[in-house]
């Protein structure tokens, strides 16, 4: 018998109180002590694997300091659902919902929003762009190589 996938809702709520408790720094250990539950428990509930109740979720938004429609934002776009003309997120919106709600992405917008020159921040976003296409530049050379050695 195959195991049942997530809702793709409960997937969608459990991602954003991840990425509330990583934005205010907390752990799920600590988030399932304020809870009485287990850090497995909130592993399960991030993940989408257990459904989180109405009355967990009105206990999440107390102790992550967000209203309950905090949960469902962008749910509608993440479902690939169509929102009407003009309001449809694009792809690189979408990329960078996930970018945002990764790890490296938090902290690096973390750094980098405490960068209080102008200047810097521009230099820091120059020397992002160039390590980027240097990465771009090394793939296609690489690919360029194996073809050439499969040849």
């Amino acid at each position: 018998m195959q195991g049942r996938k997530p809702n793709p809702m409960d997937i969608h709520v459990g991602s954003r109180v991840r990425l509330r408790r990583m934005v205010i720094g907390m752990s799920q250990e600590k988030l399932g002590e304020r809870m009485g539950l287990t850090f497995q428990q909130i592993q399960k509930y991030e993940k989408g694997t257990n459904r989180i109740g109405a009355s967990r979720l009105f206990q999440l938004s107390q102790i992550l300091d967000v209203p309950v429609q905090f949960f469902f934002e962008d749910a509608h776009a993440s479902m690939g659902g169509r929102s009407a003309a003009g309001f449809a997120e694009s792809r690189t919106e979408a990329y960078l919902l996930d970018f945002l709600n990764s790890r490296d992405g938090l902290e690096l917008n973390r750094a980098f929003v405490k960068i209080t020159d102008p200047k810097v921040r521009k230099r820091v976003v120059e020397l992002v762009r160039a390590l980027s296409e240097d990465t771009a530049v090394e793939a296609t050379n690489l690919r360029t190589v194996s073809a050439q050695s499969a040849e």
